[in-house]
């Protein structure tokens, strides 16, 4: 399939459940080739948009186009133009990872020499030729969801929706799907939109990232651009005294404010007064000799506490 030429746009997206507002009215333009983190704590909205943007469930408001169809006027256009691998899976135990290839390349027309060279090219790309003519019930978790990965490619689509990819797989399973999804975007133009728990994924993979919370956008823009928004490094000193901890407090406070540090350490967010040689100048001069000394760059999990006032590792889809 020809790669589109229009990404994702979406107008005052709303999503109502009977008195529950799931998505109230959100704003998105995603430029073609461009993978997009969305990110959000349970509950946030975020499986609900990717459910309204790939037809699976009509806004209650607003308007939203997928490769340059309506999802709600044009929804055969958008469904051919997009793959998906969503949370729920839909793989048979009982049939091998290349008899679900085969079936899928048959609902979408791909028959006879281009089927076995297609279901061969892809099983290479995701690291399954070895294990297409096992049943999946002997896969482990990374082997359905990068099976999962090829059956939403198997149409050649042009834009990408991934729904927490990742989630439940081993650190060497999520490399090795990141540097798929991260080839398809660079190298054949796919747009890809994200929605992860994982902040380092994010961080990873997007060239731009959106933070859902209570349905609305809360914060957007590239992860360079959010971690600088968010402030400056943080200098952490853990005295060689632990007594000193108190004259390390006044020290320090000349540089920043405090944050939370480690038990018998004190911290402080630099406060453009200062960098990490001049702290280290004031110790020296102060004659307080540091066991420790860190500088923490501000992370993507730092903008999410800023914006959502919680941390998002470890917590269950929205």
């Amino acid at each position: 399939m020809a790669r589109s030429e229009q990404g994702i746009e979406v107008e005052g997206l709303v999503r109502r459940f009977k008195d529950v507002v799931a998505v109230a009215g959100i704003d998105l333009t995603i430029s073609p080739g461009e993978i997009y983190g969305f990110l959000g704590p349970n509950g946030a909205g975020k499986s609900t948009t990717v459910h309204m943007l790939t037809t699976l469930l009509p806004p209650t408001a607003g308007r939203a186009t997928v490769a340059g169809f309506d999802v709600v006027k044009q929804g055969p256009k958008v469904r051919a133009s997009i793959g998906a691998a969503l949370q729920e899976a839909a793989l048979d135990p009982f049939l091998t990872g290349r008899e679900h290839l085969r079936l899928q390349s048959s609902l979408h027309g791909i028959t006879g020499q281009a089927r076995k060279e297609l279901i061969a090219r892809l099983l290479d790309r995701v690291g399954l030729t070895q294990a297409g003519d096992r049943k999946v019930r002997t896969y482990s978790g990374g082997m359905k969801r990068r099976l999962d990965l090829a059956l939403a490619l198997i149409h050649d689509p042009s834009i990408l929706f991934l729904d927490e990819p990742t989630t439940g797989l081993d650190p060497q399973s999520r490399t090795a799907l990141w540097d798929e999804v991260g080839r398809l975007a660079r190298d054949e133009g796919v747009t890809v939109f994200l929605t992860t728990q994982y902040l380092e994924e994010a961080d990873v993979l997007a060239d731009r990232v959106g933070i859902i919370d209570h349905g609305h956008i809360v914060a957007e823009g590239t992860p360079a651009r959010l971690k600088a928004e968010i402030g400056r490094p943080t200098v952490e000193v853990v005295p060689e005294l632990p007594d000193e901890l108190g004259r390390l407090r006044t020290l320090l406070g000349r540089f920043g404010v405090e944050t939370a540090a480690r038990p018998g350490a004190f911290a402080v967010q630099l406060n453009g007064h200062g960098d990490l040689p001049a702290v280290i100048r004031s110790l020296d001069t102060e004659n307080l000799r540091a066991a420790e000394i860190n500088l923490h760059q501000p992370t993507l999990d730092d903008v999410f506490l800023a914006k959502t006032g919680r941390t998002l590792e470890g917590s269950e889809d929205g």
